[in-house]
């Protein structure tokens, strides 16, 4: 639904009055002398932004497990009997089937009597009901920064964020590829897409491990407002 604005004009121009200047109605980008946030990790691969990754979530209490596309449905079920089993929730999205774990969530844990349950935009609040009361949420990195060990999810119909933190427990798939420095080249792709005129996700999330706060006297309480703990897949040969 596209809104109106209305007397925006006149509303800018009497800022502008108050401010003791004229209306500027054209801004340019500064060219500015200096982007050191450009050259953190500037030139490195995939390989070492992926060691990266591992030593941060060593200090974001995440677990990280490597492997390739063909081994990743038996890494994937093995940690989902390491973290209790179901119910399961996933996205409704064609990358499981990509990355060859389909079978696995619509058949293979289900005939284990493993619950899992993929998000039906149509059912609205019942997929909340579902997050709420599974014991693990799976969904997949779209841009995945390293030196943070945070990764970037894009909701949508399909794709509703309470996946990724309503569940006890959160497992997210990383194509290695996804792999890049650090927010600055997050924000330079999400730059493009508006730019080319492509339509944004409703709702952006940058989730760094489980949940965690410090609040009180600083002591570090790990699975506090979401998931209790948080697992990062990455896929190599993606």
């Amino acid at each position: 639904m596209q809104g109106t604005i209305q007397n925006r004009d006149a509303f800018l121009k009497n800022i502008a009055t108050r401010l003791g200047r004229e209306r500027k109605v054209e801004v340019a980008k500064p060219a500015w002398a200096y982007n050191p946030q450009e050259q953190v990790l500037k030139d490195a691969t995939k390989d070492e932004l992926l060691e990266v990754l591992k030593t941060q979530c060593l200090k974001i209490h995440t677990d990280l497990i490597i492997t390739t596309k063909a081994d990743l449905p038996q890494k994937l079920e093995d940690l989902i009997s390491e973290y209790g089993g179901g119910p399961i929730v996933t996205w409704k999205d064609s990358r499981y089937g990509e990355y060859g774990v389909s079978n696995l969530l619509t058949q293979d844990l289900p005939n284990k009597n493993i619950e899992v349950y993929e998000w039906q935009a149509s059912k609205g609040k019942e997929n909340i009901q579902k997050a709420e009361n599974a014991n693990i949420g799976i969904t997949i990195s779209e841009i995945t920064l390293a030196e943070s060990g945070t990764v970037v999810l894009y909701s949508g119909n399909d794709r509703g964020r309470t996946v990724s933190f309503l569940p006890t427990n959160s497992i997210m798939l990383i194509p290695k590829s996804t792999l890049v420095p650090r927010m600055t080249q997050a924000a330079h792709k999400l730059r493009e897409k508006v730019q080319n005129g492509e339509k944004i996700p409703s709702c952006i999330n940058y989730i760094t491990g489980p949940s965690n706060s410090a609040d009180i006297e600083m002591d570090l309480v790990v699975g506090v407002h979401g998931p209790v703990k948080a697992s990062y897949i990455v896929i190599e040969d993606l």
